[in-house]
């Protein structure tokens, strides 16, 4: 079987790539768990650095960096969804990127399948307040409406106190159930994605 590869997409608020983000740990902590699945994070785009136009399509004209993002994302096997949550629910960037995915439901092959059938997605979350279950419930849906497979036990979340100022990022260390769960996660996510790999949907 070939090697299994995965891409993350951070939906950080955060603009600057070079300002650190709690996403980007959570992300890290599911890369460490896909190794031991020999699946490599090839690459973490952070979305809120790029020019990702609104719309529903998979072309938004000059200057729309969807085009490019959107042929990386599909030239691997396992999506990481990365976003933080805000206001109690997945944030702004991570919604406008399955909004242009909303393109695959039309962009299908002869057999009816859409452009991700046969790929997997799971998703990192993190936020100091409560919605990690209704982020996951917003991205999965979304997700699955457009042609991904999800896994079981799919979501890697850690919300902190409610109210509270301390971010994942600064815990000084990963919490024994979160690293469990992100085990769990990739396991289940490389395992699945080498089935679909191997022999992906009829159509």
């Amino acid at each position: 079987m070939a090697k299994l590869k995965a891409i993350a997409l951070n939906c950080t608020l955060k603009a600057n790539a070079a300002e650190k983000s709690s996403t980007d740990a959570m992300i890290a902590v599911l890369e460490q768990a896909f190794a031991e699945h020999d699946v490599e994070l090839c690459e973490t785009i952070r979305v809120a650095a790029c020019q990702v136009k609104p719309g529903v399509t998979s072309n938004e004209g000059p200057g729309d960096d969807w085009p490019l993002i959107r042929e990386k994302i599909l030239a691997h096997d396992i999506l990481i969804f990365g976003g933080p949550i805000w206001m109690g629910q997945i944030g702004s960037i991570a919604k406008r990127v399955l909004e242009r995915m909303d393109a695959f439901i039309s962009e299908t092959d002869d057999q009816g399948r859409m452009p991700s059938y046969g790929k997997v997605a799971v998703a990192a979350i993190v936020g100091n307040e409560d919605g990690a279950h209704f982020s996951s419930a917003q991205l999965f849906q979304s997700l699955n409406d457009t042609g991904w497979t999800i896994p079981a036990v799919a979501a890697c979340y850690w919300v902190g106190e409610a109210m509270g100022s301390v971010d994942f990022q600064d815990l000084p260390e990963t919490p024994e159930k979160v690293t469990k769960t992100a085990k769990m996660v990739a396991s289940n996510a490389a395992h699945l994605a080498g089935l679909l790999k191997d022999s992906t949907y009829p159509g």
